[in-house]
Order: C-alpha cells, then structure tokens, then sequence
C-alpha cells in the first residue's frame, strides 16, 4: 500500500540581516537573512514536516513544536521533523519531492548539498529526493525577493 501528502510553508526574510542566518534543508547559507520565525524558520523542513503530517496526521508544527521550541529552547527545525517521523508507525518513507519559490538566493549550486542534508534527516537515499526551484517570474512576495515558500510531498508504502 502506498500513500502521500503535500505540506506547505512560508516564511518572510528577517529585516536585519545580522540576526540569524538563512537555514534551507538544514543547509546554512552564512551569506542570507535568515528567515522570520521563533525557531531557525527552515522553510523546507517545515514543509515536509507538514508533509509527515498528512501522512500520519499527527500535527507536529504547532502544538509540538510550540513546546520544543518556545518551552524548551529548540530552534533546530529537523528536530520537528524527526517528531513527525516517529509517527510513521509501519510505514516507511519512500520518496519526497520539494519545490522553492523565491528570487534569492540562487539554488541551483546548492541543490547537491540540500539533498545530502534531507537524505540524512529523513533516512533516504539522495535518488529519492528530488528539489526543484523557481522565482516564480516575480508573481508573488516570493518571486518578489520577500521570502520563500515551499510546497512538498512524501511518498509512503508498507506491506
């Protein structure tokens, strides 16, 4: 049996550039504003981590990240998404597709590293991870250089 689900998030560009560094898959990008939000604002691991989520549908964004990060002091997103990944039960992941909206930065040099990252996190091989990234032609905020959005889906089977 196999099943799948979408995730979606977005996050703003931080106005100081000084404050935090921009995270991408768990990849840091020294040279970026970070993006808004009280934990890294890792806007891919968000995105699969709501992927997880409709997978299990055991929300993990929220009310258990609220608690690692505001109670407990964890900023680190791949902490959420290993939350959501211990609700898998007997499924196991079998493929997840992500694609990025937003004029900077230019990913296209960093796509190798983001991918070695996730296949890390999420216990895959790099051939089951595929990213792809736009600017969107400047339609949104996003392709207007005001932040980035995300939109991921996780493939699951299980005998």
């Amino acid at each position: 049996m196999h099943i799948s689900a979408i995730g979606q998030d977005s996050h703003r560009f931080e106005h100081d550039s000084s404050a935090k560094p921009l995270v991408l898959g768990g990849v840091i990008f020294e040279q970026y504003p970070g993006l808004q939000g009280n934990s890294d604002a890792d806007v891919i691991l968000h995105a699969l981590t709501n992927a997880i989520s409709g997978l299990t549908t055991v929300n993990v964004l929220g009310p258990v990240s609220d608690k690692l990060c505001l109670e407990e002091g964890v900023t680190d997103s791949s902490v959420y998404l290993r939350k959501a990944l211990e609700s898998l039960g007997a499924w196991r992941l079998s493929h997840v597709s992500v694609s990025i909206e937003g004029k900077r930065p230019k990913l296209s040099t960093h796509l190798g590293a983001i991918r070695a990252s996730l296949a890390g996190i999420l216990d895959l091989s790099q051939d089951c991870i595929g990213i792809t990234a736009t600017t969107g032609e400047g339609l949104t905020a996003f392709g207007k250089g005001e932040g980035l959005q995300v939109l991921a889906i996780a493939s699951a089977s299980r005998e």
